[in-house]
């Protein structure tokens, strides 16, 4: 019998993917990115990166999880020894990113309980950067700890880390079946409100008028694949993990199509309520919606309070549903990317699940303290930036190269989930994963690093946000290199000889 930790039903995994995939990009990047790329012909190339990028490399990753039953240092080691650094490198991009992760759901959460009485004021973006985050420090200076922030924080950490502790069965699959129906119950809530107000219907014109001219702009098609590619948790580690407890008798394709399918399903749900509360805010100020179109922690920090202010009844149920809503997608995220960590350090050391989240979760969150000072903000803004242009992206791109060109597994893949799925893998998988994927990856990074890479250390002024290059250097490049070098570092390491002696038996 196998010892490996499962999910108990197959709606318990499909949850906790969709959960995982689910996060706080779709709420507050996906609106803004579809209107900035031709609002309604967006979603042609968006439905065509999902297609034949984004469902593809979920079944890739599931199959990989599935066939070698191991985290993805583990998965990556057993598929080709040579192979294990890939692994660490997801690991430690989602450690990094877990860190960071954290505090912004601790922002969500104490500007749920300030929605109830508007404690963010009129001046919505001072209340955020002067009272609330104190940002009263240059870049690079930490100053002290902000004590509204770190108090949450300290609970987002008790949630998660207690979540884990209980396993994959117990915990994770149990949390998730709340959270994931919790969070569409109240989205939906948010948007049936939204659609009622004045200046909805002028918002969502806004975000589904199409501009097909943009169709023929190739910046519009790597958009696509870039919000694709970063809204489902492909390549630092996750589905790896996450379809290694699958049963061995699992439909891997339809888990992929379910998964993709569902995180796209909420994006569009989250635009719609996005852009009938930014029609209503428009209408509101007396100006197009082109005025007030934000995304990213602008959008959920700074715009929708200004909206909820403005709200004409019951503003602080709406105010407190809709972070409400960015607290638990997440905590479903922050839980599936701690498990990367916790399940690679626990096969690596022959630790047990307790130790394991005690020590990778515990770092995680004492490291995290950083983003909860006075100059936490800046921090947090570039780590983000260049782990994920030059951490996820880049990984994935590896990974599809490695695995589709370097170890040809491809064909052993589409065999083995072919075996156990209803819906067969043709050519077009061995197509999507073998050429198109990496071509489009392969030109998103080499655009990234002609814009990035070549301008940072021109001039103070040329690098991202102005920061200054020392500062760009040890928090921007550094952290990014760090995943990679310690990474490798870590396949120095031989693995606990129970790791492999027991625990080990190929699902052919």
């Amino acid at each position: 019998m196998e010892k490996r930790a499962q999910f108990g039903t197959r709606a318990g995994f499909i949850l906790a993917a969709v959960g995982s995939a689910i996060g706080l990009g779709n709420i507050w990047r996906f609106p803004a990115v579809a209107y900035e790329n031709g609002g309604g012909a967006f979603f042609i190339p968006y439905l065509f990166a999902l297609l034949t990028a984004g469902i593809p490399l979920l079944v890739l990753e599931f199959t990989i999880g599935h066939k070698y039953r191991g985290s993805a240092p583990l998965s990556y080691f057993r598929m080709n020894k040579k192979t294990e650094w890939l692994g660490w490198w997801q690991v430690l991009v989602a450690f990094v990113i877990s860190t960071y992760y954290a505090v912004i759901i601790a922002w969500a959460m104490s500007y749920s309980v300030f929605a109830f009485n508007k404690g963010w004021g009129d001046d919505t973006e001072g209340f955020l950067f002067g009272e609330y985050l104190k940002l009263s420090v240059d870049p690079g200076q930490t100053g002290g700890i902000v004590g509204g922030v770190f108090i949450p924080l300290v609970l987002v950490w008790i949630i998660t880390l207690g979540i884990l502790f209980k396993g994959v069965k117990k915990g994770i699959e149990v949390a998730n079946k709340i959270f994931i129906p919790a969070l569409v119950i109240l989205f939906l809530i948010i948007v049936v409100r939204a659609l009622t107000l004045p200046g909805a219907l002028d918002g969502l014109d806004a975000f589904f008028k199409p501009d097909f001219s943009k169709i023929a702009d190739p910046g519009v098609w790597v958009a696509a694949y870039g919000q694709i590619f970063f809204s489902l948790s492909i390549a630092f580690a996750i589905m790896i993990t996450y379809s290694s407890y699958l049963p061995k008798k699992s439909d891997i394709t339809n888990n992929a199509f379910i998964t993709g399918f569902s995180n796209s399903g909420f994006e569009l749900l989250a635009g719609i309520g996005v852009f009938a509360a930014l029609g209503f805010m428009a209408q509101s100020q007396g100006v197009g919606v082109e005025e007030v179109v934000s995304g990213g922690v602008g959008l959920a920090f700074v715009v929708f309070p200004q909206i909820i202010n403005e709200f004409p009844a019951l503003n602080g149920l709406f105010g407190f549903l809709f972070f409400a809503s960015l607290v638990l997608a997440g905590l479903s995220s922050l839980i599936s990317i701690s498990e990367t960590y916790v399940a690679a350090v626990q096969e690596k050391f022959g630790l047990s699940r307790t130790k394991a989240v005690a020590f990778g979760g515990g770092l995680s969150a004492v490291i995290s303290i950083l983003f909860a000072t006075q100059g936490g903000l800046y921090f947090l803004d570039v780590a983000d930036y260049f782990i994920n242009q030059f951490g996820v992206a880049f990984i994935g791109l590896v990974e599809v190269v490695v695995v589709a060109w370097f170890l040809r597994k491809i064909n052993t893949f589409r065999d083995h989930s072919n075996g156990i799925s209803d819906i067969q893998l043709g050519g077009w998988w061995k197509v999507c994963l073998g050429v198109i994927t990496p071509i489009v990856l392969g030109w998103m990074m080499f655009g990234l690093f002609k814009m990035n890479l070549l301008k940072e250390f021109d001039t103070d002024t040329g690098n991202y946000e102005g920061y200054s290059n020392a500062f760009i250097l040890y928090s921007g490049w550094f952290v990014a290199a760090f995943a990679l070098i310690v990474g490798v570092a870590f396949t120095f390491k031989r693995w606990h000889s129970k790791t492999e002696a027991e625990s080990y038996k190929e699902v052919s």
